[in-house]
């Protein structure tokens, strides 16, 4: 039951956390949304089962059973994942599997995501460095897009150097100019059909 209540309790924190950056950076649905899965029996119970505080449980999941059906689960349910945006190739090699762009917006709470995880397990250990070294560590042979990885990174580096303040205010500057784009798109989008 103590298991239970400390997974409970750092997944709580960590998706305050993510919030929290969502919210003030204007991704409110996200915020509200971000990892609703983790409190479902699926995820839920395998994650008290293996909660070990300093780590994610999946892994120790992982390393119990091979795999991790908690974590099968939560990748197929939350976009923020850049597993989720994995599919089958029609052009390059069809049907391999390779990774898709993700959208701008999902990067963005995937590096929040990864924010806060470092915040939470490592507790008052942790510097604006903690997550760009944490992807170093596991994920550079992810299969990320390269401009889902790009700026992914781009994020972390400009975390490590210059602080979350100012990498903040970078990511609103992005988010601004990507929905900018997106309006002129459809604009021009909704003239093309008017020209006969």
């Amino acid at each position: 039951m103590i298991k239970a209540w400390n997974h409970f309790k750092t997944i709580t924190v960590h998706k305050y956390l993510v919030a929290q950056g969502c919210f003030r950076l204007g991704l409110y649905l996200q915020g509200i949304f971000h990892d609703l899965s983790k409190y479902s029996p699926r995820e839920f119970i395998v994650g008290a089962k293996y909660y070990q505080g300093d780590r994610s449980p999946n892994n120790a999941e992982r390393e119990d059973k091979g795999y991790s059906d908690a974590w099968l689960h939560h990748k197929g349910r939350n976009r923020h994942h850049f597993e989720y945006w994995i599919d089958y190739s029609l052009k390059d090699a069809p049907g391999i599997m390779s990774p898709v762009p993700m959208p701008d917006r999902y990067i963005v709470e995937m590096f929040l995501d990864r924010v806060a995880a470092c915040k939470v397990y490592e507790g008052k250990n942790y510097t604006d460095a903690s997550p760009l070294k944490y992807y170093n560590r596991g994920t550079v042979r992810a299969p990320l897009h390269p401009d889902t990885r790009r700026k992914l990174e781009l994020l972390l580096k400009m975390l490590a150097r210059r602080g979350e303040k100012e990498t903040f205010a970078s990511i609103r500057r992005m988010m601004k100019k990507s929905r900018r784009n997106k309006k002129d798109h459809a604009q021009a989008g909704d003239l093309r059909h008017k020209i006969p």
